[in-house]
């Protein structure tokens, strides 16, 4: 089976780089005794950083997004008021691009059934790039909507509930809306369910994407029951700012956490407003929000320091 096409650039740019390390080396081997020391020393640490480089870009295009970390964490809100829940998070996977297919979904599904986690939330961007689904070949449209289909197999007490991103809206909100209720799992868009439970109701109130539709906080928990534990599912943290009190947390993706963190530099690329909403755990004025850095990859298909992650996270009262 051949390379996805978006990784063609990189196995080139690999190949031709170690190509060049290897003329160097012999070209400078062969000079070695007639060049003074500060030059031979020169041109051999040049090879050297011209060769790591090379290595962490392999590590970056070829590696990193294909790992699977499960980051567990336990909030710990004054609005939660019931039994302790475990929950499974999952954003961005971004099927059919470079490094997720339908066979890896189905991994991942296995992944997060071993966790046995109460419940599961999807948080958005099943489908990899921009083209909507008319304009994609029949071959595409089955690896997208069959990576959907895996998540048939997710096993949870509470089930799987999700939002939809704007890469799904691209596609056809309508398309992955669809497969997602085929598989079982509740599409949420500005509405919510409850979860009936003997340690009290629980809302999952999910809004609307910020890029492709209006996220209305007022709309999603019309009707919700008073007395419920609020959890809010959006595909963007950026509407972490006007949610209302009352949720325990706010659970969003959209960010990959930069996909490429640079030491002492930071993340040089999110795709959101604000900046303070990148990832993980996010405190503000007594609300908490978890941004994951999801799964799969979207522009350039590469992550370094970020690597693809299920987070399992345990929500309770204080003590």
């Amino acid at each position: 089976m051949l390379p996805h096409p978006h990784l063609w650039p990189a196995i080139i740019g690999v190949a031709v780089g170690l190509t060049l390390v290897t003329w160097g080396c012999v070209w400078l081997f062969k000079r070695w005794r007639t060049l003074s020391p500060r030059v031979r020393w020169g041109l051999f640490a040049a090879i050297a950083v011209f060769e790591i480089a090379i290595w962490l870009n392999v590590y970056a295009w070829f590696v990193e997004p294909n790992q699977l970390v499960v980051r567990r964490v336990e909030i710990v809100s004054a609005d939660w008021r019931g039994a302790p829940l475990t929950i499974a998070a999952i954003g961005d996977t971004h099927v059919g691009g470079p490094h997720v297919d339908a066979a890896r979904m189905g991994r991942i599904v296995r992944r997060v059934n071993e966790l046995r986690p109460e419940l599961v939330v999807l948080l958005g961007d099943y489908a990899a790039g921009h083209a909507p689904e008319a304009e994609r070949t029949p071959a595409e449209n089955q690896e997208i909507l069959g990576g959907v289909a895996t998540l048939a197999g997710l096993r949870a007490r509470y089930g799987a509930v999700a939002v939809i991103g704007n890469h799904d809206s691209w596609y056809s909100r309508s398309s992955i809306t669809a497969a997602l209720q085929n598989a079982g799992v509740g599409a949420l868009w500005n509405r919510h369910v409850v979860i009936r439970r003997s340690g009290g109701p629980i809302v999952l109130a999910g809004i609307a994407d910020a890029w492709t539709g209006d996220p209305d906080f007022a709309a999603a928990l019309d009707g919700a029951p008073a007395d419920a534990d609020t959890i809010v599912l959006s595909h963007s943290p950026d509407p972490f700012t006007n949610m209302p009190d009352g949720p325990a947390l706010m659970l969003a993706a959209h960010s990959h956490c930069g996909q490429v963190t640079i030491p002492f530099f930071g993340r040089p690329v999110l795709p959101i407003d604000n900046r303070r909403y990148a990832c993980h755990l996010v405190e503000e004025n007594g609300q908490r929000m978890y941004v994951t850095g999801g799964i799969g990859t979207s522009i350039l298909p590469v992550r370094f320091l970020n690597p693809p992650e299920i987070v399992l996270i345990t929500i309770r009262a204080p003590n």
